[in-house]
C-alpha cells in the first residue's frame, strides 16, 4: 500500500505540472486503464521512473544500443518488468520506466537493481490480509496473467520487445507506443497533446494529403485567420475536383475525335495545295498550309465543341463554389463562437483628429498617378515581349536553312513565352513593394482600413501584371495587323505581328499554361522552399531550441498566400475556354500547396499571434469580381479568339452539302502578288508560278469590283459573333443566379441549431424575468404588509391615548 501511496502521490505531483510531461501523465491512466479492463489492478503496481534508467552493470540485463530496439529505429518509451522467482511465492513487480525527452525530477528514484528485493519484502510483509491470496498465485498462473495483460497492450495498438527468457530474476519487456495512438488515447482522457507535434503529424505531412485537414485544430493553434485561409483553401481544392475530371474528358474528347475534324484534314492536305503569304516582307518566302498541320491538330484539342460547354459548366461551377463557401463559412463562424462578433476598430499611430483633407490629398494624388504609370508599364512590358517577337521573327527569317524557317514561327513564339513569364515574376515582387509605400501614403485611420487597401492595391497590380499577356493575346494579336499590300508597320519597316492560321487560340492554351504553371512551380519551389533554406544560418556549434526559434522566417500574414491563389483561381475561370486542363493542374498544385504551407506555418514561420475574424474579408468581394467577370472574357474568348462561331455559321449558313467540308478554303481570303509594294515581294522565292496566295481573313478577292475589302460573310460573322457574346453572357448569368437562389446561405442543419438555441436563450431570458419578477412581487408583498402593520400599530396607539384622554 506504501508504493500505491507513493504511486498516487507522484501521480499528483505530475498533474501540477501538465504543461511538462503530459504524455507520462497519459502513460499512467493507458496503463491503468488497461490493468482495470484485464482486473490486474491489484496484483502489478506501476512505477515512473526518472530519464535515466538506473540499472546496474552487473546486473546483466542488454537494453541494445541506447534507448531503442534492437532495430534502432523505435524509441523505448516505456518499460515492464517483474521478478520471476521459483523458490518462494511472491508478487511479481511489474514497473513501468519512461524515457521520455523532459526529465521529470523525482523525489526518490527507485533502481531496478540493489534494493529492490528488500524492498519488495518490506512491501509483501506491509502488504494488508486482503492480499494474501494473490500471493498465494502459482508461477503457472502469473505466467498467464502476463500473457493476457501483454495480449490487452498489443490490441491497445502497442509494440512489445521482451528478452530472453530466464530461469529466475528480473525480466523486462520493452514497450513503443506510436504517436497515433498516443494522441487518440489521449483525446478519449481529456488529456492535452502537443498540439504543434500533432498538426505536424497530421497536417504538415505529405503522408495525409488525402486526408482532410485537422481545420479546428488549425484554429485552436494559429487562431480564426489562419483556420479561415487554410479552411477556404480545402474548399476551393475540394471542389476543384469535378472541373479537373470534365476538362480531362473534354481534352480526350478532342484526342478522339481529332482524326474526323474536316478542317484539320484539310489543313493537313498536301493535294489542296494552298499556298500562303509570306511572313514578312522581301526575305520571307511563300509557304504552304500544311507546314502547319501539327498547329492545327493541338489546336482542335483545346477548341472544339465540347469547350463550350465546358465554359458553361465552369461558369455555374464559380457561383457554386461561392455558395458552398459562404455556407461553410457560417457553420465555422458558429462552431467557432464568431456570429456574435463585432468588428474591433484598431487605430494607426497617427492621431485621425489632426490631419485634415489636404493631407490625404496629397497621398491620393500620388496613388492615382503612381498607378497609371504603372499601368503604362506592364503594357508597355507586354508591348516589348511583342517587338521581340517581331524583331527576332524578321531576324531569323533570314537565315538560309529551310529547315530553321519552317520552325521559326514556334522558336519565337516559344522564347517570347518564357520572357513573358520572367517579365511577369520580376515585376510582382516590385508591385507588390509599391503597394505597400503607396498604402502607407494615404495614411489610414485604422489597421483594418491598411489592409484592405493593400489588399486592393496589390491585388490590382499584381493581377494586370499577370493576366495582361494573356488579354493580349486573346484579344489584340493579329487584330490590327492588315492585310498583304496593306500591313500595319511598327518602327518604319517591321510589321505587326499575326496569329497563325488555325488561330491564336493554340498560342493563348501554351502562354496560359506556361505562365500558370512557371509562376506557381517557381514561387512555390524557389520563394518559398529554397530561398529560406539558403537564408538559414550555419554554425558550427550546437544551438539551443531558443536559438533555432528566432532565426526561423518572421510571420508576413495570410495575405502573400491568398494572393497566390486568388490569382490561380483567375487563371482557372478568366481563359478556361483556352485551357480545359488548367482546373486539373491547379488541383495538383493545391495538394502539394497545403502540405507546403502546413509546414511552412508548423516548422519554418515563427507562431504568428491569434487574430479573429469572421470571415475572410475582402477576398470574397474579389473572388465574386472575377468569377462575374470570367463569364464575360470565356464569352469573348470563344467568340473571337476561336473559330467556333465561324465553323458553326459555315456549317449552318454557307456549306452546301450542311457539313464542314470546304472550311478552309472557305475562311482563307486571295491576294494577287502583282499588288505587293515595292521591296515588299518576295526577293527570292523556290515557289515557280505563283499568281496567288492565301491569308486568313473575310475580304473580296481581287477580281472583285472593291477588291480586297470586307465581304459580307466577315460582317455575319460578327454579328454573330457579338449575338453569342450577349447570349452566352446572359444565360451563364442567369445560371449563376439560378444556382445562388436555390442554394441557401445557411445551411438547414445549421438554420435548426440556430433556432433552437434563441428558443433557449429566449426561454431562458423570460425565466429569469419571471424570477425577476418573482421576487419584486414577494418584496413588495412584505413591504405592504410591513406597512399594514404599522399602520395597525398607528391605529391601535392613538385608540389607547383617545381612550386615556377620555
Amino acid at each position: 500500500m506504501e508504493l500505491l501511496f507513493t504511486c498516487t502521490s507522484f501521480m499528483t505531483y505530475l498533474f501540477l505540472q501538465l504543461f511538462i510531461c503530459h504524455s507520462w501523465i497519459f502513460a499512467l491512466f493507458f496503463c491503468n486503464e488497461l490493468m482495470n479492463k484485464h482486473k490486474k489492478g491489484k496484483l502489478f503496481s506501476v512505477y515512473l521512473f526518472h530519464q535515466r534508467l538506473f540499472v546496474s552493470q552487473d546486473s546483466g540485463i542488454e537494453l541494445g544500443p541506447g534507448l531503442f530496439f534492437a532495430d534502432g529505429k523505435r524509441k523505448v518509451d516505456y518499460i515492464l518488468c517483474y521478478k520471476n522467482k521459483k523458490r518462494r511465492p511472491s508478487r511479481p513487480r511489474l514497473s513501468v520506466t519512461s524515457n521520455g525527452s523532459i526529465p521529470i525530477p523525482l523525489p526518490m528514484p527507485i533502481p531496478l537493481g540493489g534494493r529492490w528485493d528488500s524492498e519488495a519484502e518490506s512491501a509483501e510483509a506491509s502488504a494488508p490480509a486482503g492480499d494474501a491470496e494473490e500471493s498465494k498465485l502459482s508461477e503457472e498462473e502469473k505466467a498467464m496473467m502476463r500473457e493476457e495483460f501483454e495480449r490487452g497492450l498489443l490490441d491497445a495498438g502497442l509494440q512489445i520487445e521482451r528478452d530472453k527468457e530466464k530461469a529466475s530474476g528480473l525480466m523486462f519487456i520493452r514497450l513503443h507506443i506510436p504517436w497515433p495512438i498516443l494522441s487518440r488515447e489521449a483525446e478519449l482522457e481529456k488529456i492535452k497533446v502537443a498540439v504543434k507535434k500533432l498538426l505536424y503529424e497530421e497536417w504538415a505531412n505529405y503522408g495525409v494529403m488525402c486526408k482532410y485537414q485537422p481545420v479546428d485544430l488549425i484554429r485552436k493553434y494559429f487562431g480564426e485567420q489562419i483556420g479561415f485561409y487554410f479552411a477556404w483553401l480545402g474548399v476551393y481544392t475540394q471542389l476543384l475536383i469535378p472541373p479537373s475530371v470534365l476538362g480531362i474528358f473534354v481534352f480526350l474528347y478532342g484526342i478522339f475525335t481529332v482524326d474526323d475534324n474536316v478542317p484539320s484534314q484539310e489543313t493537313c492536305d498536301n493535294g489542296l495545295n494552298i499556298t500562303m503569304c509570306p511572313l514578312c516582307d522581301a526575305v520571307c518566302d511563300y509557304w504552304h498550309l500544311s507546314s502547319v498541320c501539327s498547329q492545327a491538330r493541338a489546336s482542335y484539342l483545346f477548341d472544339n465543341g465540347a469547350t463550350v460547354l465546358f465554359a458553361i459548366f465552369m461558369s455555374l461551377w464559380a457561383a457554386l463554389f461561392l455558395e458552398h463557401w459562404k455556407r461553410r463559412q457560417m457553420y465555422l463562424k458558429h462552431s467557432w463562437d464568431l456570429t456574435s462578433m463585432e468588428d474591433e476598430e484598431v487605430f494607426m499611430m497617427c492621431e485621425p483628429e489632426s490631419l485634415d483633407v489636404e493631407d490625404h490629398l496629397s497621398g491620393y494624388f500620388i496613388n492615382i498617378s503612381t498607378l497609371i504609370f504603372l499601368i503604362f508599364v506592364t503594357f508597355s512590358a507586354v508591348f516589348g515581349v511583342a517587338v521581340y517577337r517581331i524583331c527576332m521573327l524578321s531576324v531569323w527569317s533570314m537565315n538560309p536553312d529551310p529547315e530553321a524557317k519552317a520552325s521559326v514561327r514556334m522558336t519565337v513564339t516559344t522564347t517570347g513565352i518564357i520572357l513573358n513569364m520572367l517579365v511577369v515574376l520580376v515585376l510582382e515582387e516590385v508591385y507588390g513593394a509599391i503597394a505597400v509605400w503607396l498604402t502607407e501614403i494615404e495614411l489610414p485611420k485604422t489597421t483594418e482600413e491598411f489592409e484592405e487597401r493593400l489588399i486592393f492595391k496589390s491585388f490590382f497590380l499584381k493581377s494586370m501584371n499577370a493576366f495582361a499577356p494573356l488579354f493580349y493575346v486573346a484579344f489584340f494579336k493579329g487584330r490590327f495587323a492588315g492585310r498583304p499590300g496593306d500591313y500595319v508597320y511598327i518602327f518604319g519597316d517591321y510589321r505587326m505581328e499575326e496569329c497563325a492560321p488555325p488561330g491564336c487560340l493554340i498560342e493563348l492554351c501554351i502562354q496560359l499554361s506556361m505562365i500558370m504553371l512557371g509562376k506557381q512551380l517557381i514561387q512555390n519551389n524557389v520563394f518559398e522552399v529554397l530561398i529560406p533554406y539558403v537564408r538559414r544560418p550555419i554554425s558550427q556549434r550546437p544551438r539551443q531550441q531558443f536559438d533555432k526559434d528566432f532565426t526561423l522566417e518572421p510571420y508576413e500574414g495570410v495575405s502573400p498566400e491568398y494572393m497566390e491563389m486568388i490569382i490561380q483561381y483567375g487563371f482557372v475561370t478568366l481563359f478556361v475556354a483556352s485551357f480545359p486542363l488548367a482546373p486539373a493542374f491547379a488541383l495538383l498544385n493545391n495538394v502539394i500547396e497545403i502540405r507546403l504551407d502546413a509546414a511552412k506555418f508548423v516548422t519554418e514561420v515563427r507562431r504568428p499571434d491569434a487574430v479573429r475574424c469572421k470571415d475572410i474579408g475582402i477576398w470574397f468581394n474579389i473572388l465574386c469580381g472575377i468569377s462575374k467577370f470570367s463569364v464575360i472574357t470565356n464569352a469573348f474568348v470563344i467568340s473571337f479568339t476561336s473559330e467556333f462561331v465561324p465553323r458553326m455559321m459555315f456549317k449552318f449558313m454557307y456549306s452546301v452539302n450542311g457539313t464542314m467540308s470546304g472550311y478552309t478554303q472557305h475562311s482563307l481570303s486571295y491576294f494577287s502578288v502583282n499588288n505587293f509594294p515595292n521591296g515588299t515581294a518576295p526577293s527570292s522565292s523556290l515557289s515557280t508560278g505563283v499568281t496567288m496566295c492565301r491569308y486568313k481573313d473575310y475580304r473580296d478577292p481581287p477580281w472583285e469590283k472593291d477588291a480586297y475589302t470586307f465581304s459580307k460573310e466577315y460582317w455575319s460573322i460578327l454579328a454573330a459573333k457579338l449575338a453569342f457574346v450577349i447570349f452566352f453572357q446572359n444565360l451563364a448569368m442567369f445560371l449563376s443566379m439560378l444556382v445562388a437562389w436555390m442554394v441557401p446561405d445557411v445551411p438547414r442543419s445549421l438554420r435548426e441549431q440556430l433556432k433552437k438555441e434563441n428558443m433557449m436563450l429566449m426561454e431562458f431570458l423570460t425565466g429569469k424575468k419571471k424570477l425577476n419578477n418573482t421576487h419584486n412581487d414577494t418584496r413588495n408583498t412584505q413591504n405592504n404588509r410591513k406597512r399594514w402593520r404599522n399602520n395597525r400599530k398607528g391605529q391601535h396607539k392613538l385608540t389607547r391615548t383617545e381612550n386615556y384622554t377620555k
